[in-house]
């Protein structure tokens, strides 16, 4: 019986060293050299997740002031003089400002396609202003000059993104929708007639619109980098007046002055995004 023991203890101790052996050469390759694991590759970016960030930029605009008056027998102005003032009245101003402010949003990303709602709250200073000084043609060498300025000073956008993936880590995309923002303008009447003056201005919050487009490029731990182009277009908002005063004393209110204006902008942004969350997929 110690025979058998001693023998089953060898024939253990054999098939544990060929176990061992058997595993070793399992490593091997045909030439006898070990082969290596498969090589990681660089961590894939998922864009999906909420994002918060930060942009800055510049914004050029561009607006059309009007101003009009109406005829009237008990007024100051005889009929010639309103197609004056509604020509000389017709007005351009083109103007800039810095623009930045804050962006929050989610993305969705489908395979190569990313789907978004992206919302930003800026500050818009975009401001300009024009003059122009013309003869009435009844009354040459007599004019009347109209000033005439717009601004705003902050911006709203909510937009859907959608995009598509140049490669993992590079998105392109088109967005477009709501524009919110304030309209401030102020228009100003002269004439060396019998120097009339008359003013009125606009202060409203304005409902538009926006469409434009950018690349994203994703960098590491969440951070991603933007470039963007929008266009705004708020539309026109209006105000009229009957203050109209002749020698700083004589009123006429039978001549209604009707002011408008709109404005247009486009804007060039960078931006910094922040993503919370979301895996990043290591692939083989």
């Amino acid at each position: 019986m110690r025979g058998f023991y001693r023998t089953m203890l060898v024939s253990v101790g054999l098939l544990s060293l060929v176990g061992v052996g058997a595993t070793s050469a399992a490593d091997l390759a045909p030439s006898g050299y070990a082969t290596k694991s498969p090589a990681i590759r660089d961590p894939v970016y998922n864009w999906t997740g909420f994002y918060v960030g930060a942009n800055a930029g510049g914004a050029w605009d561009r607006s059309s002031p009007s101003t009009t008056t109406v005829s009237s027998p008990i007024g100051y102005f005889p009929p010639v003089s309103i197609g004056d003032i509604a020509l000389g009245g017709a007005q351009r101003i083109n103007g800039s400002g810095f623009t930045g402010g804050l962006t929050t949003g989610y993305n969705w990303q489908v395979s190569s396609a990313v789907f978004g709602l992206e919302a930003d709250f800026n500050y818009f200073g975009v401001k300009g202003s024009t003059s122009s000084t013309t003869a009435y043609t009844c009354c040459v060498p007599t004019t009347f000059t109209i000033n005439s300025s717009t601004s705003s000073d902050w911006l709203i956008t909510l937009r859907p993104r959608a995009g598509f993936l140049a490669t993992p880590q590079f998105l392109l995309y088109g967005t477009g929708g709501l524009a919110v923002a304030n309209l401030k303008a102020n228009f100003l009447f002269t004439d060396t007639f019998a120097g009339a003056t008359e003013s009125a201005s606009i202060s409203t919050t304005r409902v538009g619109w926006t469409v434009g487009g950018g690349g994203e490029y994703a960098l590491l731990n969440g951070w991603s980098i933007k470039a963007e182009y929008l266009y705004v277009d708020l539309g026109r908002a209006n105000a009229t007046s009957t203050n109209l005063t002749l020698l700083g004393v004589f009123a006429s209110p039978a001549n209604v002055f009707t002011h408008s204006t709109d404005l247009r902008s486009n804007i060039g942004r960078i931006g910094l995004n922040y993503k919370f969350g979301g895996p990043v997929v290591a692939k083989y």
